[in-house]
């Protein structure tokens, strides 16, 4: 996507030292546009963990990007124990983002089947950009999917606005481009479908009115920001047409773990009839899992992110403020799990589904042997 008119990724190697790997750094905006430069293991994992990255995608290739560094650093004579402890280290950053784990094994067998140490190096690296360009491709083809939906929709209203509600930000900075949940939208604006979305501000990071409404506006897409709370009163007045969130992990049985308060929002889409779609690439599918609830490790993060909030201060400086009575108790979950049976479908790289494990292995047969 574009930032001030220049194509950028959230993920990309120097042009100059493959050794150098550069980030957006999200925790700055939509105030400051900041690329950091990443070297190290313990750098990515930082990165991740505090989420100057953040989105499944986007995490899958940092961890990716990770292991390329971890590889350039090994020294010959300890390797593998070396690359193992350094997938340890980025699995552990974000336990519930299925993507991280899926894009660390991948590096572990690919750099395995190599023979050499220069082999292996170079398998790091060339999987690493191969996971980012297959994330924005993807995450491409689901916006193809997902504008076909919307375009439906338009010809319902005989083409007034397409009025789509979001929650968190499941947009191009959650990938390396496009995003998942943003791309049907992206797509349906550029082919001239009015839409107009609805910003769920997304407590506690706020990443709704930080970088979801920073997106849309920078792409032109008509959008107003709302409290979290706020969704539910506009569904029952008819003021939403349909919503799509991404997911952070998927099981194959189509349940989906998502920024906490997703599952709320289904529940008042599923009670006012308004369709809820779920945007993801496959990489989110974890398919050794039945049960999102009883089986998905929900992370739960520090509590200052409630009782704190960061911004612009009138003298346009980033602070940091309190908002809550000191030592106030806190329990910050990170996630929850929506059950498939309140998702209207699923839309990936591969077309639309319904959640529930049979529609699934219809697009996806090649999981179709159960989990051990």
């Amino acid at each position: 996507m574009h930032v001030a008119g220049t194509p950028y990724r959230t993920i990309w190697p120097s042009d100059t030292d493959s050794a150098i790997v550069k980030i957006i750094d999200q925790r700055f905006l939509p105030h400051r546009f900041v690329i950091e430069e990443l070297r190290t293991v313990a750098e990515v994992c930082t990165a991740i963990r505090e989420m100057h990255v953040r989105g499944a995608g986007l995490i899958g290739a940092t961890a990716a990007f990770g292991m390329h560094l971890a590889a350039l650093t090994a020294p010959e004579h300890d390797f593998t124990p070396f690359i193992q402890e350094a997938a340890k280290d980025l699995v552990q950053t974000r336990p519930t983002a299925g993507n991280l784990a899926w894009a660390v094994n991948r590096q572990l067998a690919a750099i395995e089947r190599e023979n050499t140490l220069a082999a292996k190096r170079a398998k790091a690296f060339a999987l690493a950009c191969e996971i980012a360009d297959e994330d924005a491709e993807f995450c491409r083809r689901i916006g193809e999917h997902g504008k076909e939906i919307i375009a439906r929709l338009s010809r319902k209203k005989n083409g007034a606005p397409v009025n789509i509600l979001t929650h968190c930000n499941a947009g191009w900075l959650a990938f390396v481009d496009y995003g998942s949940a943003t791309a049907p939208i992206y797509a349906a604006h550029a082919e001239g479908i009015r839409v107009h979305v609805w910003v769920d501000e997304t407590r506690p990071w706020l990443q709704g009115a930080k970088l979801t409404a920073w997106e849309l506006k920078g792409e032109g897409v008509p959008h107003t920001l709302i409290a979290d709370n706020t969704g539910g009163h506009l569904m029952q007045h008819g003021m939403v047409d349909m919503v799509i969130v991404g997911t952070d992990r998927t099981t194959r049985c189509g349940d989906v773990a998502n920024k906490i308060g997703t599952y709320l929002k289904a529940l008042a889409a599923l009670d006012n009839g308004v369709p809820f779609y779920v945007a993801l690439p496959s990489s989110t599918f974890d398919w050794t899992v039945r049960d999102g609830l009883s089986e998905i490790p929900i992370e739960q993060r520090s509590g200052r992110e409630i009782t704190h909030i960061e911004g612009l201060s009138e003298t346009d400086a980033l602070t940091t403020i309190a908002i809550a009575p000191p030592d106030t108790p806190t329990l910050n979950y990170g996630f929850d799990v929506t059950p498939a049976r309140l998702i209207t479908g699923l839309i990936s790289e591969r077309g639309v589904m319904a959640a529930d494990e049979e529609d699934i292995l219809r697009l996806y047969p090649e999981h179709r042997q159960k989990p051990a």
